[in-house]
C-alpha cells in the first residue's frame, strides 16, 4: 500500500467525507450556543456543556454517542463516553441527584416568609397545562407524550426528564434538550415578555423587607412538603423527596459536610454529566425532524406562557395589595432556580438601581420548583398507569 492509498483511506474514513447536512446544521447550532455561553455568558455553567455535547455527538464517525436502550449497540459499554453518561439521564438518576443538589442550595425562607409566593409559583405553571392541551388537541401526540411535552413549560430540566422517562421515553431526548436550552436562555427569553406586560410604574415598586424565618420553620418545611405532596402524588416522591432531603441537609445544621458536598461537588458533577449527555441527544439525523422541531417550538411557547401567567397574577396582586407587590417577581415563578429570580432582579435594577427584588423573587422561584413537580405528579397519576 503506497502513500496515496493510505491518504485516500484516511480521507475516506474521515468526518470530512462522511458529514451529513443534518450534522453540519447541528454543528453550527452548537457553535452559536457556545458563543452565547462564552461571549454573552447566558448561564454558561449549563449552556456550555450542552453546546459541547451537541458538538461532540454530531462529529461524523466519532463514536461518542450511541443509544444502548434503542438497540444501536448490543452492550452498554459500547455506547460511547456520552452514551454511557446518558444512562444516568435515561434512568432518572442524574435528575434526582440534581434535585438533591438544588435542595441543598435552596433557601425556602422567602417562600415561608411570604406564602403568597405559592400562588405566583402556581400561576407560572400556566404554560404546562396550555401546552399539554394544545399538544393533545392537534393529534400528533398521545396524551402521555402531550403531558411530557407540557412539563417543559415549567423550565425545570430534571422534572421534564423524569416525567418523560415515565410517560414518553421515546421523547426524552428532544424534551431534555428543549427544557435545558430554555433554562439556559432565560436571560434572553424572559426580559422582553416582562417589559411588554408591565408598566413603568409597576416596575418601580419597592417591596418591604421580608420577616425573619426561624430555624424551626425551615426544618419543618421540607419534611412537611415531602410528606404532604408525596402522599397525595406518590409518583413524584423520588424527585421531590431528593429536593427536600437536600434542603434538610442545609437547614438541619448537623450534616454540614453532606450539605457542602451536595451544594458543590455533587452539583458540579451532575451539571457536567447532565449537560453533556443532554446535548449529545441532539443528533442531527434524529433531532431535525418535524415532530422534534414541533416539541421544541411548543416548549418555547409553554415556557413563554408560564412567564406570562406569573406576570399576570403579579399584576393582579399589585392591584389587590394597593401597589405593594412588584409584578416582575411573578416571572420568577418558573422553576429555574436561581436563574429566573436573577432575571427579575436584573430587569428591576435597570429601572431603579436601588430596587432589590432578588429575595422577593426567590419566593415564587422556589415555589415554582414545587409547582412543576406537582404538575408532573398530576400527569403521572393520570397517564402513567
Amino acid at each position: 500500500m503506497n502513500f496515496f492509498e493510505i491518504l485516500g483511506r484516511i480521507l475516506g474514513n474521515s468526518g470530512y467525507a462522511n458529514i451529513s447536512w443534518q450534522q453540519a446544521v447541528m454543528l453550527l447550532i452548537s457553535f452559536v450556543l457556545l458563543y452565547l455561553a462564552i461571549v454573552k455568558q447566558f448561564e454558561p455553567l449549563l449552556l456550555l456543556p450542552i453546546a459541547y455535547g451537541i458538538f461532540m455527538s454530531n462529529l461524523p464517525n466519532s463514536g461518542t454517542f450511541y443509544y444502548f436502550y434503542n438497540g444501536e449497540v448490543e452492550h452498554w459499554y459500547e455506547a460511547g463516553i456520552l452514551g454511557v453518561m446518558y444512562m444516568g439521564v435515561k434512568s432518572s438518576f442524574f435528575p434526582c441527584m440534581m434535585f438533591l443538589a438544588v435542595g441543598a442550595m435552596t433557601d425556602f425562607g422567602p417562600l415561608i416568609a411570604n406564602p403568597i409566593s405559592l400562588c405566583l409559583g402556581a400561576a407560572a405553571q400556566l404554560g404546562i397545562y396550555c401546552a399539554f392541551m394544545f399538544a393533545n388537541a392537534i393529534g400528533l401526540f398521545t396524551p402521555q407524550q402531550a403531558a411530557a411535552i407540557g412539563v417543559i413549560g415549567g423550565a425545570d430540566g430534571p422534572t421534564a426528564i423524569y416525567c418523560a422517562n415515565n410517560l414518553a421515553p421515546e421523547l426524552v431526548a428532544p424534551i431534555a434538550v428543549a427544557a435545558y436550552s430554555y433554562m439556559a436562555l432565560i436571560p434572553l427569553i424572559q426580559p422582553p415578555i416582562m417589559m411588554a406586560l408591565t408598566t413603568d410604574k409597576e416596575r418601580h415598586v419597592k417591596m418591604t423587607q421580608l420577616r425573619k424565618v426561624t430555624k424551626t420553620e425551615k426544618i419543618i418545611f421540607p419534611v412537611m412538603v415531602a410528606c404532604l405532596v408525596s402522599l397525595l402524588l406518590p409518583d413524584v416522591a423520588p424527585l421531590l423527596g431528593m429536593l427536600m432531603l437536600g434542603n434538610l441537609f442545609r437547614e438541619s445544621g448537623v450534616v454540614e459536610r453532606l450539605s457542602d458536598v451536595a451544594q458543590n461537588a455533587l452539583c458540579n458533577i451532575c451539571t457536567i454529566f447532565l449537560g453533556l449527555s443532554v446535548g449529545a441527544t441532539a443528533r442531527g439525523e434524529l433531532f431535525l425532524k418535524p415532530q422534534t422541531l414541533a416539541i421544541v417550538v411548543m416548549g418555547l411557547c409553554a415556557f413563554s406562557l408560564s412567564t406570562v401567567g406569573g406576570l399576570l397574577l403579579g399584576k393582579l396582586l399589585y392591584v389587590i395589595t394597593g401597589g405593594k407587590i412588584n409584578p416582575l417577581i411573578g416571572s420568577a415563578g418558573v422553576s429555574a432556580v436561581p436563574m429566573a429570580a436573577r432575571v427579575s432582579q436584573t430587569v428591576g435594577a435597570k429601572v431603579d438601581r436601588t430596587n432589590f427584588l432578588l429575595m422577593h423573587a426567590m419566593g415564587p422561584n422556589v415555589a415554582g420548583v414545587i409547582g412543576s413537580a406537582v404538575a408532573a405528579g398530576f400527569f403521572l397519576t393520570f397517564f402513567k398507569h
